[in-house]
């Protein structure tokens, strides 16, 4: 194994317990068991394990039911609505080529994924939202469908929206407000500048922050957390994805909690502890556990 595929070293544990908002379990190395132990080990007790299409949302459930401390959130990523409803005849959807099942494919995916947010230990509809990075302007009438059922299901059960917002940010907070966002919405991944985080805390939306805030070229994103509200910042891996500086494109878990909140504790000029505990707080609330 090369240094660039080693997974990072463990970091010093966080004195106060927190939860990693947002990862994917399923795409990661290594038992669910082997992932939850690692991150206990350096006080990340609590995981939310996202689903992104019917049979990862499946999975996500099954995963929370087995384990007292993940929490599942279940959906079709805004990328898999275009997918199911046109297909992928060439496979650049990297899950294969497929065909297209027209309107009523999607009818019955979002029937799977009403039913599986139904579950008690399922805690969030996500992560769906809007994404114009990979989808092209064929597919934005399917994705803009899928996330308006999202919300309605979300608002039905009562339980949190995860956004997944891809270059998409004004159409994002559009159809939100034309749709009524969920009492409790958090905006994944948080890609937006200072300004969208100003929109964003006075509709009370939460803000989950990923390894992408340790980044050179990330400088809009400090800035979103320097003004975004305490009581709205949560901290997510994404893993096995956006793994945080120093350790940029080696393979993210959990464990790796640490690194981004002491960051993002730098950033906001307040002690680690304190950060914790206010994230550990947030993320409770956001997710109903």
């Amino acid at each position: 194994m090369s240094a660039k595929d080693a997974p990072p070293p463990l970091p010093e544990p966080l004195l106060v317990e927190v939860a990693d908002s947002h990862t994917h379990l399923d795409l990661q190395s290594g038992t669910v068991e082997e992932a939850l132990v690692k991150a206990a080990a350096v006080g990340v007790t609590t995981v939310v394990q996202v689903g992104c299409d019917v049979k990862g949302s499946q999975w996500a459930a099954e995963t929370a039911a087995a384990h007292e401390h993940v929490h599942a959130a279940v959906a079709l990523h805004p990328n898999e609505a275009p997918r199911i409803v046109l297909g992928d005849p060439d496979g650049w959807s990297r899950q294969g080529a497929r065909e297209g099942g027209g309107d009523s494919a999607l009818d019955d995916a979002l029937a799977e994924i009403d039913r599986l947010a139904a579950l008690p230990y399922v805690r969030g509809v996500g992560e769906t939202g809007l994404d114009f990075f990979r989808t092209g302007p064929e597919g934005i009438a399917a994705q803009e469908r899928s996330f308006r059922a999202h919300i309605e299901i979300a608002k039905r059960h009562g339980k949190a929206l995860v956004i997944h917002d891809r270059e998409a940010h004004a159409d994002v907070l559009r159809v939100l407000d034309e749709e009524g966002a969920p009492e409790r919405t958090v905006f994944h991944c948080y890609s937006g500048d200072a300004a969208m985080a100003e929109i964003c805390a006075a509709k009370g939306y939460y803000m989950s922050f990923a390894g992408n805030v340790t980044f050179k070229n990330a400088q809009h994103l400090r800035d979103a957390l320097a003004v975004a509200p305490l009581e709205l910042v949560l901290v997510e891996t994404d893993a096995p994805f956006l793994t945080p500086a120093p350790y940029r494109g080696r393979p993210n878990a959990p464990y790796l909690i640490p690194v981004t909140l002491r960051a993002m504790a730098e950033v906001r000029g307040m002690g680690e502890n304190d950060m914790a505990a206010a994230i550990a707080v947030n993320t409770a609330r956001a997710f109903d556990y």
